[in-house]
């Protein structure tokens, strides 16, 4: 089996330290690097001890040298750092899984070109179940095609940048997808005033931020008379670790390719 050396990006912050966690308790992975910034307050620490599991790794801001050690980068961080940690596991042929959201076009062409060297997972949600509910939501869409408007409610901590979240995004692509539309000309981000009636072939979203949310979704299918709603609430980070590491894992065994949790989980 090839050994999964992996590095991991914003390890002081909450999702890093659960990927931290998720990685030491792992018997196919071993943690060679923990990244964060110089402000960070960690620099030097030992990054086991930042969850209670010393193992004898620090946490540094030495991106380069971090990253070469690895076979497999995780990064949950900004778009800007996750794209300046792309072009380094590109030069030293690094896989990435990327769970960070919030990029843009060009963002996500630089993330399509490095996959035509480098093996790369790039998926909103890393989570089993979440991505099981995508499959589901095809399905739905496709027998709720006529008659019922959906609407998608996501909500979030407090500290989320972003707004819908990737993952209510990308449920409004698969629901889009199977509807034969484009969501760009169907999405809707909320309503304000005198809106008027709803445009049947629109696409609703809703957005609520506040305390410590993990992660809620909820997409409903609202025809006359029932509601059909399909949703999935997180109630700690600790399912999207281990599906980075199943990504990990899936990216050992390719030399090169843009994946997401789809193809991991064999749900195409």
């Amino acid at each position: 089996m090839t050994e999964l050396r992996i590095a991991v990006a914003g390890a002081g912050g909450r999702m890093g330290r659960c990927l931290l966690e998720a990685t030491l308790r792992d018997g196919e992975a071993s943690l060679v690097t923990a990244l964060d910034q110089p402000d960070a307050g960690v620099q030097g620490r030992d990054a086991g001890e930042l969850i209670g599991m010393p193992c004898g790794v620090a946490v540094s801001s030495d991106e380069e040298a971090g990253i070469a050690r690895a076979s497999c980068l995780i990064d949950f961080t900004r778009p800007e750092a996750s794209l300046r940690h792309l072009e380094i596991c590109r030069r030293h042929g690094v896989a990435m899984v990327i769970g960070t959201t919030g990029f843009d076009a060009s963002g996500k062409r630089a993330i399509s070109a490095a996959a035509e060297e480098i093996p790369i997972v790039f998926a909103p949600n890393m989570s089993v179940g979440v991505n099981l509910v995508f499959r589901l939501l095809d399905v739905a869409a496709r027998i709720l095609a006529d008659g019922y408007d959906v609407e998608i409610v996501e909500a979030h901590h407090r500290h989320k940048v972003d707004a819908p979240s990737g993952t209510a995004l990308r449920m409004g692509e698969v629901v889009a997808e199977a509807l034969g539309r484009e969501l760009a000309e169907c999405a809707v981000y909320g309503r304000q005033g005198v809106t008027g009636e709803r445009a049947p072939a629109t696409i609703g979203f809703a957005t609520v931020r506040g305390g410590d949310i993990v992660g809620d979704h909820q997409v409903m299918f609202c025809g006359l008379g029932e509601r059909v709603e399909i949703g999935h609430k997180a109630s700690s980070r600790m399912p999207y670790a281990l599906g980075s590491l199943r990504a990990a894992r899936f990216l050992a065994q390719r030399t090169s390719g843009l994946f997401d949790m789809q193809d991991v989980l064999a749900l195409r």
